[in-house]
């Protein structure tokens, strides 16, 4: 019999950068594992054109990303949560919803690709950058052995995740 397919959500601001990658990359990463989901405390309503542009390009569905709140998920026709990331600074600060279920949660975050201002080179590299830092720790996240894990020693793990700066380089896209 299948396990139970881990539902994981990843929250930022806006909703239209970090998160919506992050929930792109946990659905190829953690396919029959995990599925992802992201949202923010104040969505932009749009999906950023060149996190869209960057996922098209690595063979990513985009068709059912959108920019939400993360009100959406605490509905109760929602998914039930097991994990919450964070991945930007301002949405760890802020004060959540009440998550039912009680998620792990840990915080990942991440410099804001869509905040880069220069060339178009520079722009493209800010995302591929956090592209490549988000599949980093996503990869590191599905290959856990969680059955294995008593809660202590999961937190432990998530939070080192999300305080893992130099490995997330080490993956060329």
């Amino acid at each position: 019999m299948p396990a139970h397919l881990k539902n994981v959500l990843f929250l930022c601001t806006g909703n239209s950068a970090r998160s919506i990658l992050a929930e792109a990359i946990m659905n190829r990463e953690g396919i029959g594992r995990f599925r992802g989901f992201s949202a923010g405390s104040q969505p932009t309503g749009t999906p950023h054109l060149r996190a869209l542009n960057l996922l098209e390009t690595l063979n990513h569905p985009t068709d059912d990303l959108r920019s939400k709140s993360w009100d959406e998920f605490t509905e109760p026709h929602a998914p039930q949560m097991d994990f919450i990331f964070t991945v930007c600074d301002s949405a760890a600060a802020e004060a959540c919803p009440f998550w039912p279920g009680h998620p792990a949660s840990a915080h990942w975050g991440l410099p804001d690709p869509a905040a880069v201002t220069g060339t178009e080179a520079e722009c493209a590299l800010a995302f591929a950058d956090t592209y490549r830092m988000l599949r980093n720790r996503i990869s590191t996240f599905v290959n856990l052995p969680l059955d294995q894990l008593d809660g202590i020693s999961l937190q432990k793990h998530l939070d080192d995740i999300g305080k893992s700066q130099e490995s997330a380089k080490a993956q060329p896209l």
